[in-house]
């Protein structure tokens, strides 16, 4: 079954107002699993019904281009289930990605009138989505939603500077077992499970965000694994074996 977006008319999707009707239904905000997680934890109950007349609420799936490099940036975004990858297209027909956004990440934001990077879904996705120039006033009227964004913003900026750390300074295998720990620590400050590991993106999206080519992925998975220090489970999983011998590679012991 086809579902169509009413606001663009894209396909694969399905977009519902998130406001609360006469008859006092909660709206997606009060009852939202991540909440703690996103730019709306900071708002009190009355901010947050302010939020949720802006908001519409999308599904999309798997291998669908939210926005594109150089589109109008005219939306935000928040990422309540699923995964969305973001990436920049290098001169030379290269595609760098700069990062996995997972459940409470917030994203859309530009300097200038058009998106930097293009965003993509890994898998099926539910997210809140925010006209720009509305949430920009919000944002005004609120600080503490204004703060808490600089705080993510500045999460971000840490991040970035892991990445380049991954990027310049790391072997292959090092990079592997780094970015193995990384999404073991993001699923803990959300309350899931740390191991086994969700890895839902593919051998290559791993590799263009780390640098590396597909086949190097792919063998020093196969390395780890004959080394028991993962073990590879059906659901794109994995099973760290070992923590503490993970934690060593990763620092080059």
């Amino acid at each position: 079954m086809t579902h169509i977006d009413f606001a663009y008319g894209r396909d694969a999707t399905v977009q519902t107002n998130a406001k609360s009707d006469a008859a006092g239904e909660i709206h997606p905000c009060s009852a939202c699993t991540v909440r703690t997680l996103t730019v709306c934890a900071a708002l009190e109950a009355e901010e947050l019904r302010r939020l949720a007349e802006i908001l519409q609420t999308t599904r999309f799936d798997a291998g669908h281009t939210v926005f594109g490099e150089g589109e109008p940036a005219e939306t935000l975004y928040n990422v309540t289930s699923g995964t969305v990858k973001v990436y920049k297209l290098l001169p030379d027909g290269r595609r760098q990605i700069t990062g996995f956004l997972l459940p409470g990440d917030f994203f859309g934001l530009s300097v200038n009138d058009s998106y930097a990077y293009t965003a993509e879904t890994v898998t099926p996705v539910s997210l809140c989505r925010f006209p720009r120039r509305r949430m920009e006033a919000l944002l005004d009227e609120f600080p503490k939603m204004q703060r808490r964004l600089f705080s993510m913003a500045s999460n971000e900026l840490a991040a970035a500077q892991d990445q380049m750390l991954l990027l310049g300074r790391k072997t292959a295998k090092e990079k592997i077992c780094s970015f193995l720990l990384l999404l073991s620590q993001r699923a803990s400050r959300r309350g899931h499970k740390t191991n086994p590991v969700h890895v839902p993106m593919s051998r290559a999206d791993i590799a263009d965000y780390l640098g590396l080519t597909t086949e190097t992925v792919s063998r020093t998975f196969t390395q780890l694994k004959t080394s028991r220090v993962i073990s590879l489970l059906e659901g794109n999983k994995v099973q760290i074996q070992d923590m503490d011998d993970l934690l060593e590679l990763a620092e080059g012991a």
